[in-house]
């Protein structure tokens, strides 16, 4: 089979795609065909060496899957060849076929199709987790998400509007908060031209946001931390702006607020339960048209490291996949 290879750490442009021989299942693990493969920044990190999770190499990046199961391993009951589903893992999923446990697969929605399923998983699961466990987001609050032209943040946007929330998306080009603005933002911010600590009081009539979701980082956190309502929650989700803000403590005791840490990957595994749970709402959401991905662009296998660059250049509106 074809797979995207990374044989040394670096930048995307070392991937390699080459012929490998397919995996086969074990013991409680099943393989899918692969249909699609949603493209994520963490993989960024992961080829440079630089995630919580360190990879021997080579390796496969990518783990965000949509596909049809082709075999499974002794002792798999849930799942049998022909299943449509989709699936999480560390990596390999930047080929043709991947293997993964019976655990890490849920079925997919029929009305969703295997280039969706595969952009929804990680983004949308991050952003109900943040949301929901983590900022307890309230009807009728106000929700800002930076980089709201992202795929995390559309998702926020998205499911902000869903949970009641008043939106503020906040993004660095038009087309972005366009994007954003078919999500369902109630308000738009473009950083890179305006203000942003001084609209943020304009639209909140200086009350200031209840929630604020920043996958991004950077001199941007420490100004919506200063522009937070009483008793508001900042989520540190990402840092996509490659740097990791650092902030005066004494401005939480100021506002009243809380700094809450958002790391999905950890959620799932420790709380299973809870994130089933949170798909079933995702997936409802999505049947009843309140959830609507937005995908600019599938790249062949081939050009995995072009797609990893955009994202890590940050010129991408919504989700990018790759396409076996």
């Amino acid at each position: 089979m074809k797979a995207v290879m990374c044989e040394e750490f670096g930048p995307p442009e070392l991937l390699q795609l080459r012929d490998i021989e397919a995996p086969q299942p074990g013991k409680g693990q099943v393989r899918i065909r692969v249909e699609a493969c949603g493209v994520n920044f963490p993989e960024s990190l992961i080829i440079q060496n630089k995630y919580q999770f360190k990879v021997n190499l080579p390796f496969t990046p990518g783990g965000e899957v949509a596909g049809v199961v082709d075999a499974v391993g002794e002792g798999v009951t849930g799942y049998a060849p022909g299943d449509a589903v989709m699936a999480m893992a560390l990596t390999g999923g930047y080929a043709e076929q991947i293997v993964v446990d019976e655990d890490a697969i849920m079925p997919r929605p029929d009305a969703m199709p295997s280039e969706i399923a595969a952009g929804f998983t990680m983004t949308y699961g991050t952003s109900m987790h943040a949301l929901k466990q983590r900022a307890q987001l309230r009807e009728g609050e106000t929700l800002l998400v930076l980089g709201a032209g992202g795929g995390v943040g559309l998702a926020a946007v998205e499911i902000g509007k869903a949970m009641g929330a008043t939106v503020i998306a906040a993004a660095s080009s038009q087309e972005k908060l366009e994007a954003a603005k078919r999500a369902g933002a109630d308000h738009g911010i473009n950083y890179s031209e305006e203000d942003l600590r001084g609209r943020i009081k304009e639209i909140t009539k200086g009350r200031g946001v209840d929630v604020f979701y920043d996958p991004v980082g950077g001199d941007m956190f420490e100004t919506c931390l200063r522009s937070m309502a009483w008793g508001g929650r900042a989520l540190v989700v990402g840092f996509a702006a490659g740097e990791i803000p650092k902030v005066a403590v004494n401005l939480t005791l100021l506002k009243g607020c809380a700094i809450v840490g958002v790391f999905w990957g950890a959620f799932r595994k420790i709380e299973p339960k809870e994130d089933e749970a949170n798909f079933a709402q995702l997936f409802k959401w999505f049947e009843e048209g309140k959830l609507k991905p937005q995908v600019s662009k599938a790249y062949p296998l081939a050009e995995a490291g072009e797609a990893l660059s955009a994202l890590v250049n940050r010129a991408v509106v919504g989700k990018v996949i790759l396409v076996p």
